[in-house]
């Protein structure tokens, strides 16, 4: 379902059945469209144009489709016809509502050489630069945060097309056991990028690898795996980064069990704010990264923080059934957060969120196939590793990771009551 909400009073103006089989997870208004025009994408890889008509009455349509869940929509500033889609099949797909049609761009792939299960990165965020809406940036299963130029795309659903940049903290190049859930762009082209299992970063355009980097990086990724240690270029580019100063970094939130966004705060972006493990929600200064606000958020996860565009509030949602508006009510100056008085729920002992065992499974079967059609290794073998990492994945098999309605994403904390603030 997808519910039109009187905000101010708390009553619905609309609900009706998106034509989706599965958890929405996003769904935006078109600007510029008298609120009339929805599209949206859920777990069951649709992504839906909504028009709505005179009367309460709804159309919808199917746009295009991902092999696998669609995570995120992103819509071109000022436009009423552009958005692109994101999903974990690595596909990225731009739309134009003028003529209703989904336009296959390419499929992301990885820059690790050898980790072949891990050759199309599953896809969680996408965003479009505010200040040029040429630029989009993409994440997801791995450490990289690319940015692609529209202008410079094939338009033929390739897997071999070049990103412009790709940002990433140095000290995770070639860290397989992260990825990123959410991004955002500031009105300054700044990158803010969350990670799973990590922190918040900030990065600036003068903060991106290069193609030249990408290479050492992907250099470095394969020796370590190999246990080869470093390459002198390798060590070259670790040394030069560590004499740079990193991105900004955010840090007293947990990211781990669920599909996290991320965003900016402020009428010229001054705050970042995100939700958590614990069911806070997080508000720190972007300049310095000083912890400013911590706040009951749900009794659960917090997944999803989505600021007003012009006003000094918000709204927030997790896997509990309802959604929060936030504005301020204060008379006096809250008092400091003390980031060390800050107790997170215990750390589950589990594969890493962004390589689910589940879509890890979908990987080596892709795998498993070819390997099969090339007289590759035997299917026993393949069979007796997704036996134990289906009972690895053992009982969350039936939760879904962005805790779409009933309480059915990702799993709360083992003791939500742990994360407190003196």
């Amino acid at each position: 379902m997808i519910m039109v909400w009187h905000w101010d009073s708390g009553t619905v103006k609309l609900s009706f059945h998106s034509g989706h089989g599965n958890n929405v997870f996003q769904a935006k208004f078109m600007p510029y469209t008298d609120d009339r025009i929805i599209v949206s994408c859920a777990a069951d890889g649709e992504v839906r144009h909504t028009q709505i008509l005179d009367g309460g009455k709804v159309a919808t349509t199917l746009l295009g489709q991902h092999e696998g869940r669609a995570h995120r929509l992103a819509i071109e500033p000022g436009s009423s016809h552009i958005f692109y889609s994101c999903g974990e099949d690595g596909l990225v797909q731009h739309f134009d509502l003028r003529t209703k049609s989904a336009t296959k761009l390419f499929i992301c792939k990885s820059f690790h050489d050898k980790s072949d299960y891990m050759r199309t990165v599953s896809l969680n965020a996408i965003a479009i630069d505010p200040r040029n809406p040429n630029l989009f940036a993409i994440a997801g299963s791995d450490e990289f945060a690319r940015i692609y130029d529209i202008r410079k795309n094939k338009w033929d659903g390739s897997s071999n097309c070049e990103s412009t940049d790709c940002f990433c903290p140095p000290h995770l190049i070639g860290d397989l056991r992260v990825g990123i859930t959410g991004l955002a762009f500031s009105d300054q082209s700044e990158l803010l990028a969350s990670y799973n299992n990590e922190l918040i970063y900030l990065f600036s355009k003068y903060d991106g690898l290069g193609f030249n980097s990408i290479n050492q990086a992907r250099e470095y990724a394969v020796n370590r795996d190999s246990g080869g240690g470093l390459s002198s270029a390798s060590s070259s580019s670790t040394s030069n980064s560590k004499e740079m100063p990193g991105p900004q970094a955010y840090k007293g939130h947990r990211n781990c069990d669920t599909v996290k966004g991320v965003s900016f705060f402020g009428p010229h972006c001054e705050y970042v704010i995100s939700g958590s493990d614990c069911g806070r929600i997080f508000i720190w200064r972007k300049r310095g990264g000083e912890l400013l606000r911590v706040m009951e958020g749900d009794k659960d996860i917090v997944n999803c923080i989505e600021p007003h565009p012009c006003a000094p509030m918000f709204a927030s949602s997790g896997i509990e059934s309802d959604i929060k508006i936030w504005t301020p009510s204060a008379t006096e100056l809250a008092p400091p957060v003390n980031i060390d008085e800050i107790k997170q729920p215990k750390r589950r002992n589990r594969l890493c969120r962004l390589g689910l065992p589940i879509d890890l499974m979908s990987q080596i079967i892709t795998f498993q196939h070819s390997a099969s059609a090339d007289g590759g290794e035997s299917l026993v073998v393949n069979g007796d590793l997704l036996d134990l990492l289906m009972r690895i994945r053992g009982v969350d098999d039936s939760t879904d990771d962005d805790g779409g309605g009933g309480g059915g994403g990702g799993e709360s904390a083992e003791n939500p009551g742990d994360c407190s603030v003196s």
